[in-house]
């Protein structure tokens, strides 16, 4: 049979060769896609949209797993980068840009007093970490969501191979909106945990369903009130939720802020941020990279912070991603398929549930291959950009109640597997027998 993506599918011939595992990045994998109707490489990006190495062109909705705020391309950024790039890139001595953006991310994030830069979101989260230990004397940490790939949060995942077991033996996880899961974990390690570290699912409102009261700060308040340090991680709501992010839209100041993706429209860096009481700690924790001031980024964040700051950015987020959301929503109810884009406008994700309720990949991927063959690029997150028209969102709501009706049809032939023109997604943590 014909490759739909000859040039796609050569590229991974060579690339799965040389580069193990085929990817640097799981979550972007050709297998998380539908393979044989996904392309397994994008050439570029303009917008909303952007086109495979084989020609075809696509709405975006994963933009980069998040980093994608205001569009591929922006003109602000792209021009600001290009002037950075002719001005030089990295210095034999410190840049003024380092202090310019710090002093913008003070302005915006309520926990900011002091700032400094990594690259990744997993050296801003690790760094977090680390000054934590340092400022409690204490080595454990209390845990809920995901905090990239070093070595002390890894090691709680399936994919630990080469991490000292050890490591485990320090973390403890907690769940989202059970307090007394944290609670618990207190109690068993009196006087041990040293962070509690936890990022804002897309899913679920900041709201103790228990209790009503605001999860967060009750976090922050047990944590502070058993001696540990509050650190929120915010490398995806950060300057997506709020320009404050999710700390400023759910009043909650942490002690330690990470941030990253959407704070330079997908360019490298992150930072870490907090109070000046405990980013003090910095002055002796080993925290220096060589790229961790450069100016290419440094320049995309300032450009990209501007923005935020005149422009009427997280409003049209909210909006535009509600619309969406609620679009695709209706079209699934008035089928009667129980798919649901969850979450909140600016940050949502697609579930389709079989008939016994438990989430079924092999129903999304259904979904999923039909939305791609119309020109729709959905993957694990569902991000809105500043960039998204509402053409767009017009043509996704189309397209998803199409690919709808495909999927309901699939469901009731009772073998849904047939209607599949590819490999069905997978996950990138797969559980070890």
């Amino acid at each position: 049979m014909k490759s739909k993506f000859p040039i796609s599918d050569e590229l991974w011939s060579r690339g799965k060769e040389l580069i193990p595992a085929g990817t640097q990045t799981l979550s972007k994998g050709p297998d998380q896609f539908v393979q044989g109707v996904t392309p397994k490489y994008l050439a570029r990006g303009k917008g909303s949209h952007v086109w495979c190495v084989d020609g075809n062109e696509y709405i975006d909705y994963p933009m980069a797993l998040g980093p994608i705020l205001l569009g591929y391309d922006y003109p602000a950024v792209t021009e600001a980068v290009i002037a950075q790039v002719r001005s030089g890139t990295t210095f034999t001595l410190m840049h003024p840009l380092e202090v310019e953006v710090a002093e913008l991310i003070t302005e915006l994030v309520p926990s900011a007093e002091q700032v400094r830069y990594g690259k990744n979101g997993a050296d801003v989260t690790s760094a977090a970490i680390k000054v934590a230990r340092a400022y409690t004397g204490r080595d454990s940490i209390a845990y809920c969501g995901y905090h990239g790939c070093q070595d002390w949060y890894a090691v709680t995942t399936p994919r630990n191979k080469g991490i000292p077991k050890i490591f485990a033996s320090y973390m403890h996880a907690f769940e989202y909106n059970r307090l007394e899961s944290l609670k618990k974990i207190f109690a068993e390690e009196p006087g041990k945990i040293a962070a509690v570290i936890m990022e804002v699912p897309g899913v679920d409102p900041a709201i103790n369903p228990d209790n009503g009261m605001n999860f967060l700060q009750e976090v922050k308040e047990l944590a502070h009130a058993n001696g540990a340090v509050f650190i929120l991680d915010e490398i995806v709501t950060g300057f997506r939720y709020s320009t404050g992010g999710a700390q400023k839209l759910f009043d909650v100041t942490p002690d330690l802020t990470c941030l990253g993706k959407g704070m330079a429209n997908g360019f490298a860096i992150s930072a870490l941020a907090g109070s000046r009481n405990v980013m003090r700690e910095l002055d002796e924790v080993f925290f220096s990279m060589t790229y961790s001031g450069d100016t290419i980024g440094l320049a995309a964040a300032k450009a990209t912070l501007n923005e935020l700051m005149t422009r009427p950015v997280i409003e049209y987020l909210w909006k535009t991603g509600e619309r969406l959301h609620d679009g695709i929503n209706c079209a699934a109810t008035e089928a009667g398929v129980d798919l649901r884009v969850s979450g909140n406008g600016p940050r949502g994700g697609i579930t389709v549930y079989n008939k016994d309720g438990d989430e079924d990949l092999l129903l999304k991927s259904v979904f999923m291959q039909e939305t791609v063959k119309r020109g729709i690029l959905f993957g694990g997150p569902v991000f809105i950009s500043y960039s998204h028209t509402e053409a767009d969102i017009d043509r996704t709501i189309t397209a998803s109640t199409e690919a709808i009706e495909v999927l309901a049809e699939a469901i009731s032939s009772g073998a849904p597997e047939t209607f599949l023109e590819g490999k069905p997604i997978g996950v990138v943590f797969r559980k070890r027998d």
